[in-house]
């Protein structure tokens, strides 16, 4: 009897690469495939060496695993450091490394069940008792069972995506993230996140990153929170922007002075040119020439005197006109924070019929900033620096993607996205307030961090060590393949081809919180590179999934909604009546809106349709059709509602 074994190498050669690209997936992967899961050799021999190095606690990267192969003597075993970078080259999609693995698993599980009937087949030719037979292929059937569901096929690999890797930020800042998310029982990214971009509006504009050459990374981001309403995205905006707030009142009461000062100074010398202008008018011909030369020199004095603005750090919902006024004023620094997304259909036109994204786009890159006003000469903005700090929820996430200009201009490429898993509906009742210590020590920090660089008018440029230089192009030589035709990122090249200098931008902040007083001084470190790197991994697995996202159609997004409530509710059987019970909104207002999404969710395999038994005779509405759900969507690995690590947990 001869069979052909069944595999599909593609799979293997994608779940090792998506690995070596994004090393935090193993954690989840290999709970589910060990190295007798593949086929080929080689790619066990890898799969185990993958494992051992995580078992370490060290980052499976190529650079680690290439080293560990040849302590092992397996190198050459498996194609040797090239084929490594094969891997990485040859994925579609690492964010899809669960459907990669579960390709996998399959294929080892139907490998298994082949060896089983192998097995009873030699046993019966054998001539062993018929009753022996059948008793050890029911114990292996056992062993074998998967219940008839066959693997789950994801929907794009929203779920499960990393959570923000917080430890990683200043203490005082880490600190306060944590217990902002404890208190508000939020997902911890949704602080982090907004915590990094209070430290970019503490340090915009007034600082940059020197990498290499001409290369030089302002230290403002754009960062964009995806959470569904209820989700107390207020409390936590409230809890981490209210110190740049009172910061801002500081700034106010401390050029306050200056603005009086100044704004005598320009009405004495007002009134001075008028009344030498006055005088060179009635002078006869001998005196007028000498008076005309004294009115003029009067006049360009009164021009030059200038009356600050007063200092504003955060706007709202601002048009681009508005912001770009702003930015003038405010000497080239500005943030916008909110926990809603309406600015993008305010710079989209909503007000004016005509798109603006200039202002945001040079903003971000602090490209030169001309600004015209009717009232007033031409100004412009040498190095402007404008910081955005959003949640929004995630029907904004899917119409930005459709707004003009946005994805085709860049402003899209340009955000820093986050995805958490919505906590609502587990948080804890009661949870503990944020340790006044810890509030103290970061609204005290944060004010430093504005005030110190306030005075700063060209930005202090921030070199790095010849090491943290090396890490740069460490990052850069692994990026770039990615972004090839074919590339794990080739989908979103223009957002790939910026990633670089956001985690560079991120590292810059890091610095300056760590060295409040004095960090235009110094030179930014390697471990500061490493640590905003591991930041930047988080952001690169949010934002495949956010780009994926925004390309789905309704069916799929409907999909999606059907599956969080699944999961949300650990439900295992449902009528189509509970769950139109549950998730009816505007998007899905009748019941026959949920065929599609279903039907969906049936060939990916969550979801199995089953014949309700008729609980009455003769006439009468018919039962609802009624639902199974796969048994492994529940045996996921549930995330965890950041409770402050172990190993990072700091005493106030």
């Amino acid at each position: 009897m001869s069979r052909q074994s069944t595999h599909d190498y593609n799979a293997e050669r994608a779940v090792i690469g998506a690995v070596l690209i994004a090393p935090h997936a193993l954690a989840d992967l290999a709970a589910l495939l060990g190295p007798d899961d593949f086929h080929r050799p080689a790619h066990g021999i890898i799969w185990q060496a993958l494992t051992a190095v995580h078992a370490t606690g060290r980052q499976p990267d190529p650079i680690t695993l290439t080293a560990h192969l040849a302590e092992t003597g397996e190198l050459g075993k498996v194609g040797g450091a090239p084929y490594l970078h094969t891997l990485i080259r040859d994925v579609p999609a690492a964010a899809n490394a669960g459907h990669y693995a579960r390709i996998v698993a399959d294929h080892a599980a139907r490998r298994r069940v082949v060896d089983l009937g192998e097995r009873l087949t030699n046993l019966a030719a054998s001539g062993a008792d018929v009753a022996e037979v059948m008793a050890t292929g029911r114990a292996l059937l056992d062993q074998a069972d998967t219940s008839g569901w066959a693997p789950l096929i994801p929907l794009g690999d929203r779920r499960h995506l990393p959570a923000f890797p917080a430890e990683m930020l200043p203490a005082w800042v880490a600190d306060m993230v944590y217990g902002v998310a404890e208190f508000t029982q939020t997902p911890v990214d949704l602080p982090g996140c907004i915590a990094l971009a209070a430290l970019s509006t503490a340090a915009g504009g007034r600082a940059e990153v020197e990498v290499r050459g001409s290369w030089r990374e302002p230290v403002n981001l754009f960062t964009v929170v995806v959470l569904p309403p209820g989700s107390r995205k207020s409390a936590v905006f409230s809890a981490i922007t209210g110190p740049l707030l009172a910061a801002e009142k500081a700034l106010v009461e401390r050029t306050r002075p200056a603005i009086v000062e100044a704004e005598l100074a320009a009405r004495v010398a007002g009134k001075t040119a008028e009344r030498t202008a006055i005088a060179a008018a009635n002078a006869d011909a001998s005196g007028r020439d000498t008076l005309l030369a004294e009115a003029t020199a009067a006049a360009m004095n009164a021009d030059t005197i200038t009356i600050p603005a007063l200092p504003q750090l955060v706007a709202d919902d601002v048009t681009s006109e508005e912001a770009a006024s702003l930015l003038a004023e405010q000497g080239g620094r500005l943030a916008v924070l909110s926990p809603e997304g309406g600015i993008f259909a305010t710079i989209a036109g909503r007000y004016s019929g005509t798109p603006n994204l200039e202002v945001f786009l040079k903003g971000h890159a602090g490209d030169m900033l001309r600004v015209n006003r009717r009232s007033r000469a031409p100004e412009h903005v040498e190095h402007p620096a404008l910081t955005l700090g959003l949640a929004v929820q995630p029907d904004v996430l899917r119409d930005i993607a459709d707004m003009p200009g946005f994805r085709g201009k860049g402003l899209l490429a340009r955000i820093l996205f986050s995805l958490p898993e919505n906590t609502v509906g587990r948080r804890r009742i009661g949870a503990d307030p944020v340790a006044e210590p810890v509030a103290a020590t970061y609204a005290a920090n944060l004010a430093t961090m504005v005030m110190s660089l306030a005075e700063w008018t060209d930005p202090a440029v921030l070199p790095l060590t010849p090491d943290a230089n090396d890490r740069v192009l460490d990052i850069e030589r692994a990026v770039e393949p990615r972004l090839a035709p074919g590339g794990a990122w080739s989908h979103v090249i223009d957002w790939g081809s910026k990633y670089t200098g956001a985690v560079v931008r991120i590292a810059g902040l890091i610095h300056l919180a760590e060295h409040l007083r004095d960090g235009w001084g110094k030179p930014v470190q390697a471990d500061t590179i490493d640590r905003a790197a591991l930041i930047g991994d988080y952001y690169a697995a949010h934002a495949l999934a956010a780009f994926d996202d925004m390309g789905t159609d309704r069916t799929s997004r409907h999909a999606r909604h059907v599956l969080t409530w699944i999961e949300r509710t650990t439900t295992t059987a449902f009528t189509k009546r509970e769950l139109f019970r549950a998730v009816r909104s505007s998007q899905l207002p009748t019941v026959a809106d949920l065929d599609p999404a279903l039907s969906l969710l049936e060939m990916h395999g969550y979801i199995r349709h089953v014949d309700a038994p008729r609980t009455r005779t003769g006439g009468g509405r018919p039962p609802s059709p009624s639902y199974l759900v796969h048994p492994d969507l529940h045996q996921q690995p549930a995330a965890t509602v950041h409770a402050l690590p172990d190993a990072v947990r700091r005493t106030a």
